[in-house]
């Protein structure tokens, strides 16, 4: 009897796991490692994950007037708007680096919840888990 019961505990409790991970977002990490190379490629060619038109960039820069060194450079291959900073020398480097932002100064972040693209030559790298990773505890 005592055997029958656990089977049918096991049962309910693979139905309710399962029924809980419907309501579970998907929280992907992935870490960046590396250095800088100084090359200036970030500051002419950057993303905003949540800015999908010109009229919402003209917002932010509205609302959030740190981000009015920015304008649109253009748009890439699948239609995300890219940026580039007013503030950027021939060099490559920023000519206000004591003052640049704090999204500058925190670039790239260690860990991002989305795979990001770098630059060729970047000096950073995106590390992406795999669910083997997960697995194995690495």
């Amino acid at each position: 009897m005592a055997n029958i019961l656990v089977k049918i505990y096991d049962k309910i409790a693979t139905v309710v796991n399962e029924m809980r991970s419907w309501f579970v977002p998907e929280k992907i990490r992935y870490e960046i490692t590396g250095k800088c190379n100084m090359c200036g490629k970030c500051c002419n060619y950057m993303y905003s994950y949540d800015t999908y038109t010109e009229k919402e960039f003209k917002l932010m820069q509205f609302f959030f007037p740190t981000y009015r060194r920015f304008y649109i450079k253009g748009r890439d291959e699948e239609g995300n708007l890219i940026f580039a900073c007013k503030l950027v020398t021939p060099e490559g480097k920023c000519s206000v680096y004591k003052k640049r932002p704090r999204m500058c100064r925190k670039y790239p972040a260690k860990w991002i919840g989305y795979p990001g693209k770098l630059h060729d030559g970047c000096g950073y790298k995106v590390n992406i888990k795999t669910f083997e990773d997960y697995v194995k505890g690495s």
